[in-house]
């Protein structure tokens, strides 16, 4: 069992006091403002989100635009999430089959999807899960729609343009067939001004929004954009082979909170 490294922190950490959060971050005024009952009969056009990873005060309202959307369009049967490993602890790409505990009970890994990523790039690594928070506060949210939904957990240290498409083309192949959505977990830039934020991620989210996998990476690179999950959204752009993305939220954390430096998040859905 992987045990919760931030409940508490980034978010709620007894039952009661997180469904009542996650509500909250719906009914925020930078949240969607409505909180849809999941949708059992939906299009299932869905095929993978960018989701953020901070605080849930911060970053909660953001990610819940793109969990309305996937609740209204219907969950799928298993979720991949792909997050940067921000403590450079364990392998650069690194999958786990030990199931996550969280507030709202186990949220169980699909094993054998699980068997079937691991090869290659992707490693075989719990001590990679233990303390990153970038998957984790994912969670919650699915957990609030579905107890049962399982998922498959891959975090990357190793972010680079030709490792992201290795780990994307693997995961393609082995969800042939499996419905199934992928979320890469990131934030955009870190530390920098509401207007520096919001012009470097602008670049990026365009080049997302035209699905271009190298001009995206080469606009990060070229901007020195701080997105911190950049190679999984990446993978996740690779694996998906969508037809169409769409920006549903951008904000920054001064729109919580006044400050002179913030982080940039975003909700963008990929389509078939």
């Amino acid at each position: 069992m992987r045990y919760p490294a931030v409940a508490g922190q980034f978010y709620a950490g007894d039952p009661a006091s997180l469904k009542k959060q996650v509500q909250e971050c719906f009914s925020s005024p930078i949240g969607p403002g409505t909180l849809p009952p999941l949708n059992p009969d939906g299009p299932r056009q869905i095929k993978g989100m960018i989701s953020p990873h901070a605080g849930f005060v911060f970053s909660g309202p953001v990610a819940a635009h793109g969990f309305k959307a996937l609740a209204e369009d219907g969950f799928p049967d298993v979720f991949i999430i792909i997050g940067p490993n921000h403590t450079g602890v364990g392998n650069g790409v690194a999958i786990t089959d030990q199931d996550f505990k969280t507030p709202f009970g186990t949220m169980e890994v699909d094993k054998d999807l699980v068997n079937k990523i691991q090869k290659g790039i992707i490693a075989r690594d719990i001590v990679s899960h233990r303390h990153e928070h970038s998957l984790e506060v994912q969670l919650p949210f699915i957990k609030y729609f579905d107890e049962n939904v399982k998922f498959v957990p891959i975090t990357m240290m190793i972010q680079d343009h030709r490792t992201a498409v290795e780990v994307g083309k693997i995961i393609r192949e082995a969800i042939s067939g499996i419905d199934a959505v992928i979320i890469a977990s990131s934030d955009f830039s870190h530390y920098v001004s509401p207007k520096v934020a919001e012009t470097k991620d602008g670049k990026a989210i365009e080049k997302i929004l035209d699905l271009d996998i190298k001009g995206f990476y080469t606009t990060i690179i070229k901007n020195r954009i701080s997105a911190c999950g950049y190679g999984p959204i990446m993978a996740m752009m690779e694996a998906v082979n969508g037809s169409k993305a769409e920006l549903l939220k951008y904000s920054n954390s001064g729109d919580v909170t006044p400050m002179a430096e913030v982080v940039g998040y975003a909700s963008v859905i990929v389509k078939k």
